[in-house]
């Protein structure tokens, strides 16, 4: 196991979880962010939200999904920094393809975590 985790440590590059840009004038450097749960399985989001705070990043609000039918997990930028939603999809597992932007400045967060169907492939899963 202390192998498994050197050699993570080691191969995996650390993202940090300062924003680079603050377009939204949000409240400190950490990048702020929410995590819905988009498929249905307990406990996903709060996993998620764990890894997420281990790894330094600010999780502000955690809850479900519009909807239970989200195929494949995503982050989106909500105040138009791109590079701070890439380091959320990074430090996850997510494929950059999957990063979008619906810029939303009212809910004073630099990105939102969606999680999809495919929950099992994404890193706090497979640790």
């Amino acid at each position: 196991m202390l192998l498994y985790a050197l050699g993570v440590r080691l191969l995996a590059p650390r993202v940090d979880p300062v924003r680079e840009a603050n377009p939204a004038h949000l409240v400190g450097d950490i990048i702020q962010l929410e995590v819905r749960n988009g498929c249905g399985v307990d406990g996903v989001a709060a996993r998620t939200t764990r890894y997420l705070r281990a790894h330094g990043f600010d999780v502000v609000e955690v809850g479900d999904y519009t909807s239970f039918d989200v195929p494949y997990s995503m982050v989106i930028d909500r105040v138009g920094d791109l590079e701070a939603a890439r380091k959320v999809a990074a430090v996850l597992g997510i494929p950059e393809e999957r990063v979008r932007q619906q810029i939303q400045p009212d809910l004073f967060l630099d990105a939102s975590v969606i999680i999809g169907k495919d929950y099992a492939q994404l890193t706090p899963f497979r640790e």
